[in-house]
């Protein structure tokens, strides 16, 4: 059963507010003092706090509810707190609620708004603990992760990567080829790092290529070597990155890029293990586990002939997909802090903010870049928006559907503010109330 502390002196109020929430299944506790409230949240946990903003040592300025507002946000942080005021506090209320008061009524009361505000305000603090539990088992899990296997220093916080990785730890004790499929930047190259780490052959080397970089009339000899004379400029023999991967991993970037006579080669050292330099007709062994990867719709590739079935199947024994940076909004700021490295600045709250905001159509690598441009450029230790020099948001429409912001905006930012009403409205450039108002029309019960 919820409890809430109320805290006034005034024995009449506490018996209508007791009676009312006791009708509400709400239990109540009573404390005449700011002294005896404050002690009462040392010894118990409650769910929430009603207080007055005027004490008998205080007859008419408020301050005192205002120190023991303070007192209470001080010590409790996450605790929601509704200020009961007289008409001639609500300017105090108001800075309070800027400050982190969940919300003010003013004294006569209106018993249907007061249960409203109180089991809206419930239901969060339960959803709240619920999303800190949630990440307490994610922290676990990562934890355990990292204990487990090496994870090659990779910094993620979101249940989204925590699933990739998991994968691809598990699909690492064998030797069936992987295809990693995502956007550019997105981090393929280090999952690719983690399965070979994680493999039997994780002492034997990691070789990569970037068929992408390489000219078509090259690639070839780039996986399978040369001998001297075979193209123009092949002063002397050389090995391929097979080869070179011998005993150990060759991640394949961008394997789409790959020619289809390359397809045709690679396909016959991924079912055989042989294969022959450019320029040679002796057959060489090798025993190397390949990791593909690709930012293209290979089965679109296939229909329009430009990539064959066969190899296609051969490689995507086992296919991971790493989604955009935008779609792991959890990662990007230990991400950010991490690749503020050694640097002593530090992000502003305001700062953290745009970077959650911004679409990240570059992925990691995109945040890499601006977070060490605005290190290099921020005047002070800490770095604020203009140092990041992110592209503006577009400006919303002048006329808006009144369902807007849509429901998974809604909770989105609702799971970003941990379930805090007054910061995801915020976010979202609302009041409380409207925030409410869009809650119930898209049927999202309050949390």
């Amino acid at each position: 059963m919820p409890q809430i502390l109320i805290i006034d002196d005034n024995t009449a109020v506490a018996t209508a507010l007791d009676v009312l929430f006791s009708l509400h299944d709400i239990e109540t506790r009573h404390a005449t003092s700011p002294e005896q409230g404050v002690a009462m949240l040392q010894e118990h946990e409650f769910d929430l706090v009603l207080q007055d903003m005027n004490f008998t040592a205080d007859t008419t300025s408020g301050e005192e509810g205002q120190a023991l507002f303070r007192r209470i946000r001080d010590a409790h942080p996450d605790l929601p707190v509704i200020l009961l005021t007289a008409w001639t506090h609500l300017d105090s209320a108001v800075e309070l609620v800027k400050a982190g008061a969940a919300d003010y009524l003013a004294k006569p009361w209106d018993d249907g708004r007061l249960l409203t505000t109180v089991n809206n305000l419930l239901e969060l603090a339960e959803t709240r603990r619920e999303l800190a539990r949630r990440r307490q088992r994610e922290l676990a899990q990562r934890q355990s992760l990292n204990e487990r296997y090496d994870l090659r220093s990779l910094v993620f916080a979101d249940p989204v990567s925590e699933r990739v990785i998991a994968l691809a730890c598990q699909v690492a004790r064998s030797d069936l080829p992987v295809l990693i499929t995502g956007p550019n930047g997105a981090g393929k190259e280090k999952i690719a790092e983690i399965i070979q780490a994680n493999s039997p052959h994780r002492k034997g080397p990691f070789v990569a290529l970037n068929c992408g970089a390489i000219p078509s009339e090259l690639i070839e000899a780039e996986l399978f070597g040369a001998e001297a004379g075979a193209y123009t400029g092949a002063n002397k023999a050389r090995e391929g990155k097979f080869e070179a991967a011998d005993g150990g991993t060759l991640f394949l970037d961008e394997i789409g890029n790959l020619s289809l006579t390359g397809q045709m080669k690679l396909l016959r050292v991924l079912e055989t293990g042989r294969f022959e330099r450019l320029g040679s007709n002796r057959e060489r062994q090798v025993k190397v586990r390949v990791v593909s990867a690709t930012n293209a719709d290979l089965p679109a590739m296939i229909r329009e002939g430009t990539f064959r079935e066969d190899l296609y199947y051969r490689l995507n024994t086992v296919e991971l997909v790493l989604p955009p940076l935008g779609d792991r909004r959890e990662d990007i700021l230990p991400l950010a802090r991490h690749f503020l490295g050694e640097d002593n600045k530090q992000l502003s709250p305001q700062a953290a903010q745009a970077l959650q905001r911004h679409t990240w159509p570059g992925n990691v690598r995109e945040l890499r870049n601006v977070i060490q441009r605005a290190a290099l450029l921020a005047q002070g230790s800490r770095i604020e928006v203009a140092d990041l020099n992110l592209p503006r948001a577009p400006a919303r429409p002048t006329t808006q559907s009144a369902e807007e912001p849509d429901r998974a905006r809604i909770l989105a930012a609702l799971e970003r503010a941990g379930g805090v009403i007054a910061q995801a409205a915020g976010e979202l450039g609302l009041s409380r109330q409207a925030l409410y108002r869009r809650m119930d029309r898209h049927g999202i019960p309050r949390e």
